[in-house]
């Protein structure tokens, strides 16, 4: 199996605090692995290295078998990996089509902006994701949480993403929001998508996710099959850092 993204040994300290110690794990394309973890466990830290934000103090990360180093978030989504953070970071008085090209701007020949061509290109891809979402000359802040998500997610497929980070996507949605939320993540999984989700829902995590990475003081407790542990097993390993013998693997294996 193609690994898209390795992560070997990254360690992370902010001046006497060790936020990662020695993490390692693959992410590969079409599945779905969740990040989980009590906070301040080194999640966030974790998916800022991943995204460029933060630079890591050690170990090594491998794209496309390529080792890679990021110093900003555009070398991290040049490499094909986006992020959509809980809060999504959307321009909330600028429509749908406006967010997803915002920095990134299709012109005209003429050097000014192709605003036929961007709404055309973004109704296309959001309803491909989601297939009752019309609503793309609205601002965003007129918008429900799962079709926000809709917006975030598509800006990312739009521009080639290999990699999908996803912060805690159904934080504060109903249950039917929550429930069109999950169905566009499986049908991303099923288009050979790899994503990471951060979560602290475990129903999310064991209704949608192949694999789950936890963390503990900065430290790999373990990444396991969800199909091999309970949600028991996983809440000891957040809460006590005890890996369940014979069911978990440690170590740099395929998240």
């Amino acid at each position: 199996m193609k690994v898209t993204v390795s992560v070997h040994g990254v360690e992370k300290s902010y001046g006497a605090v060790k936020a990662l110690r020695n993490v390692s794990f693959d992410l590969v394309p079409g599945r779905l692995s969740a990040l989980v973890g009590h906070n301040g466990a080194g999640k966030t830290t974790l998916i800022k290295i991943l995204a460029g934000v933060y630079p890591d103090d050690g170990g090594t990360i491998k794209v496309g078998g390529q080792t890679v180093k990021f110093t900003s978030p555009r070398d991290a989504q040049r490499a094909g990996i986006e992020t959509i953070y809980q809060h999504l970071a959307l321009a909330d008085n600028i429509d749908a089509a406006g967010n997803l090209f915002l920095g990134r701007e299709l012109l005209t020949g003429w050097g000014t902006l192709d605003t036929h061509r961007m709404a055309h290109e973004a109704g296309a891809i959001m309803r491909r994701i989601n297939p009752s979402f019309t609503q793309t000359h609205l601002p965003v802040r007129a918008l429900s949480g799962g079709q926000r998500q809709t917006v975030a997610i598509a800006r990312a497929l739009y521009f080639k993403a290999k990699i999908l980070i996803m912060d805690e996507p159904t934080a504060a949605l109903g249950p039917g929001e929550t429930r069109m939320v999950k169905d566009m993540i499986r049908g991303l999984k099923q288009d050979g998508l790899g994503i990471f989700l951060v979560s602290h829902e475990m129903r999310d995590v064991f209704d949608v996710c192949d694999r789950i990475v936890v963390l503990k003081n900065g430290k790999l407790v373990g990444s396991t099959r969800v199909s091999e542990v309970t949600e028991e097993d996983v809440l000891g390993m957040i809460i006590l850092g005890k890996n369940p013998a014979a069911r978990a693997e440690t170590g740099a294996q395929p998240a």
